[in-house]
Formats: structure tokens, C-alpha cells, sequence
């Protein structure tokens, strides 16, 4: 039997295709055993599933649903199908029966066969092709100021789905929407050009994307003080916002980007630059990357023609002062603006030249935009419009939508420059990790130039395990130093059981042990039975993130893995073990574990060292 995990896309929907795994082989048997019982069942009412970790046995079937069927009170129907499926069935080596459940427990052969084709699948957990392309848009920064804490948990959460959804078998292509124009974009600018008296990169030593987030927080500072100068004269807060002279002189400025006007285009190609520079240092720290970049400006003028295109079918209507709007009522929503009263464009204009330039050229079975929960509201609009345009993939469309990540100082907020910035806390996270590691003797006996490879791998992987096991609908907070505890639910307890399977690999091949040739399932414990059974729901585990784009379903499965190992390994040590036979098992379920943790780990984007 092939016990494989697979992911289609069909339908327009990401699904699951159930190929022949432990459950449907159990199912096959339970449903033949109680047609030769009681006749034919609905195949909807035979219901495997594992069973609970406080009964006795490894899968159960429900009996509740077959009760009309065998006219039989719960627990007799139960003993009935259990003493013939343990006649019949040579995997199943024994039942018991607690009310309407009938727990099977599955033979040490059977499970020796599992791990047989674990070790002997080097793609075990691979989806089959589907022949559907899935494009993951990830990162979106804008060129107005570095990346921050919640940029990593968008590119960490974007960057883990494809992945993820890669390994499904699926073609995925990784995007990057850069948004390097529009009204906040020219604030930078015009900062710039107010008080930055030339100052660049090389001249300040400031990493690029830093300067100019300099400058767009220097904006906010002078606007406010305006604002505050404009309602001492007694003009009203909301006027003031208006009147502000550098918010006028902003709007100018983008008035006449839109127009390409050479000083002003000048200007924002140079900053921009500078602002690229600095992201690719940021991306390549993270381990992030891309198959293709998307820039607003090369798109927005797509979106106004589609815009017009609206106008003329009747979907967007024009009011008095130039604007062009939708009227969501009869969707239950509002009114949304798409071109502004003096022709300039909104981020909704820009989606849609992007989304339509996509569908077109890559041919897309899904869109998949990784973009945080304050924009629910705008992706609803964005489908709703490009569905009323009569774009049949509008329903392709779909947004990953995430919480965002506070301090126990709370929120952060870019114009005020209250946040955490990207490269600091990756330069933070990485001294932390070497911190703790020394502290523990984790470091000992190894080169500088090994202990530097390793505390940048456990202080990222600390970072993205805490980030990516929570769900990525959940709001969270982020503690560093919590991150990088060696015992708990985090990325250094993984990696350092992947290291400590290492070292015992090393170790038995220096000394002549090698793994077993062949499985022998009559050795097998009742915990090396729970690890293989963990082992095979691998595949699964995989479908079910790709199915809910959720990489917190690997993370924690990868974490009990490495629990009940190193729980195990407490109790069945390798090296010392004097049986040859039970020494070469525990060496190869050692060695697939190791394997395992490897494979869950790089689909969250997380490296595993060899040694520490």
C-alpha cells in the first residue's frame, strides 16, 4: 500500500484529493467486513478516525451511524465488527470497545511497512503535480521606510504559504507588489527636499531604505506642528488637515509625478533606489525571495483604463467634482472611490491593473494576497468590482488575512517611528541566540565560523517558528528572548533535536552501526509504534496547511514530533543499545525523524543544523 498525501486545485477552490492512506484502507475494511455483517452501509457512515490519546489503540470506528443498520445495541455492534475484522484482517492485531467507538489497534507489521515506505520515499510528504499555477503575493512594502516587525510576519507567512503549497504540488509563483507611488511615497520626497540638505546613503551611513524612512517621519513631525499652528488661529482641525501648506505642497508633488514631471521623476527614481538597496539586504537576512516584482507605477495607469472601461459599461458613475466611485449599497457596503476629483489614483485603481495583469499573463488558477486584516474590507471591494467588470477568475481571488504583531508596549506606528525595524531585530534575534547558546555550552568546541552559521540559523529560526506557529488570523505578541528558549514550543528546541539526531548518527557510523536494511516490525515498542504512526501523517499534515494556507499546522506538528522523540530517545538510546537488531531500528527511525524535522522546518522557511 502507497500512503501518499496530494493537493489539486479545481473548481476555481484549493481542495484535497484523498488518495489511499491508513484511514481509507481501514475504512475499505470496516465497510466490507460490515456488509458481510449486517449489508451494504452508507459509505457516509463509516467514520474513522485516530483514536484519542487516552484510549488504548491507534484508529476508531464510530458506531453510532451503523446502528439501524445492525438493529444491535452500540457495544455489541462494535465487538461484532472488531472480532471480524481481527479474524479477517491480518493489520489489525486487536480491538476493545468503549460504548459506540470500536478501537482498532493495528499490527507491529503493519506499522513496520509504514516506515519501510517512509524511508524508502525520499519525497515522502510531496504532492503529485496538479498542473494548476497559485501566485502568493507577499511583502507589498511601500518606498517610504524600512521594513518593520509586521513586514516580517507578512513575509515569513507569505513565503512559508508558497512553500507549502509548492510541496502540495502545486506551481507557485512568489510575488512582490512594491507600491512606490502615491501621496505617501511623495511626503518622503518632499521631506527630503525640505530638510535633508543632500544627504544620502553614503553620506549619513544609513542603509537607503532607513534615510528615507527618516524623512517620512520628519514629514509627520512638521505636518502636526502646522496642523497645531493652523487651529491656534482657530480654523478647524479637520480644515487645518487640509490647509496645511506641506500636505498641499505633497499633493503637488504627486500631481505632478503623475505628469512626469522631470525634476519631481528625478527625484523619486533616485530615492527609490536607495530604498531597493536597502530591501534586498533586509530580504536576503530574512531568507525571503521572489519569482517576480510588481511595481504600482508600471500598473496604475492599466488600472485607470479599466476604470474607464467601468464608466462606459455603467458600474462606476462620476460625481460633480471629477471623482469616479462604485456604489456598493445593494452589496451591503458603501460607496468607493477609484479616481480622485484631479485624475490621480487610489490604491483600488492600481489592484485592479495589477490583478487584471496577472490573470492575464501568468494564466492563474488562484491569487493568493498575504496582506493584514485592516484590509478585509478592501479585498471584498476588489473582488466585488472586478466579478461586476464580468472577470470570471475575480473568484480566484483570495485573502490571506492576518493579525497583526504588538509588543507588550503595543502597537506600532510607522509616521510616528515607533517601531520595530526589520534589520534590528534580525541583528538582535541572531546576538540573543548566540547569548543563550553560550550560556547553555551549546557553542563548545566549535569554530567561529560555525558558531556565527549557527546563531544566525537558530536566532532567524527562532523568529519564524514564533511567528509562524500562530494562527494567522490571531493577533500576537512578540517576545525575542521567549523565542529562542531550547525547551519549549520553539524553533531552537526543533533544531536542536535535529542536531542531537545528527551527533547519534555520527557517532554509530563512526563506530560501524548502520541503519537496518530491512524493517522489522516484531522489535517495534509501543513508542516507536507512536512515532511511526506521527511519521505518516506527514503527508496529511501537509495537505491540511495547503488546504488553510496555514503554516502554524506544520510548526506544531513538527514540535510534537520532536517531543515524542526526544521523549523516546530518553528511554531507547541508540549507541548504547547492546541488540544489533533493535540498534540498526532505532538508528533508521532516528534517522527518519531527523529527515522529517528537515522537511517541516524548510517549508517555514527555517534552516536545521547538523551540529550544536
Amino acid at each position: 500500500m502507497r500512503f501518499r498525501a496530494k493537493i489539486a486545485i479545481f473548481d476555481d477552490k484549493i481542495a484535497t484529493v484523498s488518495p489511499m492512506n491508513i484511514e481509507n484502507f481501514l475504512q475499505q475494511q470496516a465497510a466490507d467486513t460490515i456488509a458481510a455483517l449486517y449489508g451494504p452501509a452508507d459509505p457516509a457512515a463509516v467514520q474513522i478516525q485516530k483514536t484519542r490519546k487516552e484510549f488504548e489503540g491507534d484508529y476508531t470506528l464510530v458506531v453510532f451511524p451503523l446502528l439501524k443498520l445492525s438493529r444491535k445495541k452500540p457495544e455489541e455492534t462494535a465487538t461484532e465488527i472488531g472480532e471480524a475484522l481481527v479474524k479477517n484482517v491480518p493489520e489489525i492485531k486487536g480491538y476493545n470497545v468503549i460504548k459506540g467507538f470500536l478501537n482498532l489497534s493495528l499490527s507491529n507489521a503493519f506499522w513496520g511497512e509504514r516506515l519501510a515506505e517512509v524511508v524508502a520515499d525520499a519525497d515522502f510528504g510531496k504532492g503529485s503535480p496538479t498542473g494548476k499555477t497559485v501566485m502568493v503575493e507577499y511583502s507589498s512594502p511601500n518606498t517610504n521606510k524600512p521594513l518593520h516587525l509586521g513586514h516580517i510576519r507578512n513575509n515569513l507567512l507569505g513565503y512559508s504559504v508558497a512553500q507549502i503549497l509548492s510541496e502540495a504540488g502545486n506551481k507557485v509563483i512568489k510575488a512582490n507588489l512594491v507600491n512606490d507611488r502615491g501621496i505617501h511615497i511623495c511626503k518622503s520626497m518632499l521631506a527630503w527636499q525640505l530638510f535633508g540638505n543632500g544627504e544620502t546613503p553614503a553620506s549619513s551611513g544609513m542603509k537607503g531604505d532607513h534615510l528615507v524612512g527618516k524623512y517620512y517621519v520628519a514629514f509627520d513631525k512638521a505636518y502636526k506642528q502646522q496642523i497645531k499652528e493652523l487651529t491656534a488661529k482657530g480654523i478647524s482641525e479637520d480644515d487645518a488637515k487640509k490647509e496645511a501648506p506641506i500636505m498641499q505642497q505633497a499633493q503637488e508633488m504627486l500631481r505632478k509625478w503623475e505628469a512626469k514631471d522631470p525634476e519631481v521623476y528625478k527625484l523619486w527614481e533616485t530615492m527609490n533606489g536607495w530604498v531597493y538597496e536597502g530591501f534586498d539586504k533586509t530580504y536576503e537576512a530574512m531568507g525571503v525571495d521572489f519569482d517576480k516584482v510588481y511595481y504600482e507605477s508600471q500598473t496604475y495607469l492599466l488600472g485607470k483604463s479599466l476604470v474607464e472601461e467601468g464608466l462606459a459599461k455603467g458600474v462606476f458613475f462620476r460625481k460633480e467634482d471629477n471623482s469616479v466611485w462604485i456604489d456598493l449599497a445593494e452589496d451591503g457596503l458603501d460607496q468607493k472611490l477609484l479616481l480622485r476629483g484631479d485624475g490621480t489614483s487610489v490604491y483600488m485603481t492600481q489592484d485592479l491593473g495589477t490583478a487584471f495583469t496577472r490573470f492575464k499573463e501568468e494564466r492563474l488558477d488562484a491569487m493568493i494576497y498575504v496582506v493584514g486584516n485592516e484590509q478585509n474590507y478592501h479585498f471584498q471591494v476588489l473582488k466585488l468590482i472586478l466579478g461586476k467588470l464580468g472577470y470570471p477568475w475575480a473568484d480566484q481571488i483570495t485573502h490571506l488575512s492576518y493579525g497583526m504583531v504588538e509588543l507588550p508596549e503595543g502597537k506600532m506606528k510607522s509616521r510616528e517611528g515607533t517601531v520595530v525595524d526589520a534589520d534590528d531585530l534580525i541583528g538582535e534575534m541572531v546576538s540573543t541566540a548566540r547569548e543563550m547558546s553560550q550560556e547553555l555550552g551549546k557553542l563548545d568546541g566549535l569554530s567561529e565560523r560555525e558558531i556565527s552559521d549557527i546563531c544566525h540559523m537558530v536566532g532567524l529560526g527562532a523568529l519564524k517558528y514564533f511567528i509562524l506557529k500562530v494562527d494567522p488570523r490571531k493577533t500576537m505578541l512578540f517576545d525575542p528572548r521567549e523565542s529562542i528558549d531550547f525547551n519549549g514550543n520553539t524553533g531552537p528546541f526543533i533544531q536542536y533535536t535535529h542536531a542531537r539526531i545528527k551527533s547519534v548518527l555520527r557517532k554509530a557510523a563512526a563506530q560501524g552501526i548502520a541503519p537496518a536494511g530491512q524493517v522489522d516490525g516484531s522489535l517495534l515498542v509501543p513508542e516507536e509504534v507512536a512515532l511511526i504512526g506521527m511519521l505518516t501523517d506527514y503527508p496529511a499534515t501537509v495537505t491540511a496547511a495547503a488546504d488553510n494556507f496555514a503554516p502554524s499546522i506544520i510548526a506544531n506538528y513538527a514540535f510534537e514530533l520532536a517531543k515524542s522523540y526526544n521523549s523516546y530517545y530518553h528511554d531507547f538510546p541508540v549507541i548504547r543499545e547492546s541488540d544489533p537488531a533493535k540498534q540498526a531500528l532505532r538508528l533508521t527511525l532516528a534517522a527518519t525523524v531527523a529527515r522529517t524535522l528537515s522537511a517541516s522546518m524548510r517549508l517555514l522557511g527555517i534552516g536545521v543544523p547538523e551540529r550544536m
